[in-house]
């Protein structure tokens, strides 16, 4: 349940990143970082998952 729940915060806040991204036209690089400090603090054991989703997300906005 723990992971889940884990999971779910790391998509919300790429999903936030991912707005930021489409609105401001900021750099998908450093939004991927900011939302990897966020995801760090969190601390799941799929951080690299984290980044690639955010990339993703990010991506997928822009």
């Amino acid at each position: 349940m723990a992971k889940e729940l884990k999971e779910k915060k790391v998509a919300k806040i790429a999903k936030k990143a991912a707005k930021k991204v489409a609105n401001k036209k900021k750099d998908v690089k450093k939004v991927a970082k900011k939302v990897t400090k966020k995801v760090l603090k969190l601390k799941p054991t799929k951080v690299k998952k984290a980044k690639k989703a955010a990339k993703k997300e990010a991506k997928k906005a822009a």
